[in-house]
């Protein structure tokens, strides 16, 4: 299978990317920061060496760099899987947080999705098969403190995914939108959080995994991961 993953160089994007490299497939990957991407596609390629993986950099919250990386996937052929999971954080509330934070937090959480998906569709709906997978959050169903234009763009990128699921049924794509509470990445970098009370990426790259492995006729609509002992 021909999979790609944004924001796939750490967190759960590399998780994600590390749990379908283990079969063999065929990875396309992107992310913002060229090393760590390229040091993440050669950390899986000596894990997993019958794995096919590629990468491009991309800043996923600017539309022609988002066009550029459909248009090198489409180049290797028809996707069978999209991760959507790029994505930014600017902690704050809706009336003291930085200017355009709005603006930015839906450019890097919503329309990075919108506009990838737009672009790699056609050929899957020629297809009639494929998988795409929204990167939603907690923050997507439920309001919380400091999530201000986060929490806004995130619960926008649910509302695409639910479009999408319907639109896409007559053509044979499944659309699951994934929504994780607390995972050990690097948005968490600086806390002082106990292992013990956060999930692990993995834990959420497992459910996507499984996912993708359900017989034709089934689709996971929406996945919720929570740490057991529920939000932080």
């Amino acid at each position: 299978m021909k999979i790609v993953i944004t924001g796939a160089s750490k967190g759960i994007g590399k998780a994600i990317a590390a749990c379908f490299a283990q079969d063999g497939h065929h990875l396309l990957l992107c992310s913002r920061g060229e090393k760590s991407l390229y040091d993440c596609v050669q950390e899986l390629q000596t894990r997993f060496p019958n794995a096919n993986i590629q990468a491009r950099p991309t800043d996923m919250s600017v539309k022609s760099e988002v066009q550029a990386f459909a248009t090198w996937c489409l180049q290797q052929g028809t996707p069978d899987i999209i991760v959507n999971n790029a994505g930014n954080f600017i902690p704050g509330s809706v009336h003291n947080e930085p200017e355009g934070a709005l603006e930015e937090m839906l450019q890097a959480n919503l329309f990075s999705a919108y506009h990838l998906t737009r672009a790699l569709l056609p050929a899957m709906m020629e297809a009639k098969s494929g998988h795409i997978f929204n990167i939603c959050s907690i923050a997507s169903l439920h309001a919380y403190t400091n999530g201000g234009s986060y929490s806004i763009s995130k619960f926008a990128l649910a509302g695409f995914s639910r479009n999408l699921r319907e639109e896409m049924k007559p053509h044979g794509i499944k659309v699951t939108a994934v929504y994780p509470g607390a995972a050990m990445t690097a948005s968490w970098d600086g806390f002082n959080i106990d292992p013990k009370r956060i999930m692990e990426a993995a834990d959420i790259a497992k459910m996507v995994y499984a996912a993708a492995h359900l017989s034709p006729m089934a689709v996971p609509e929406d996945i919720i991961l929570r740490p057991q002992l529920g939000d932080l």
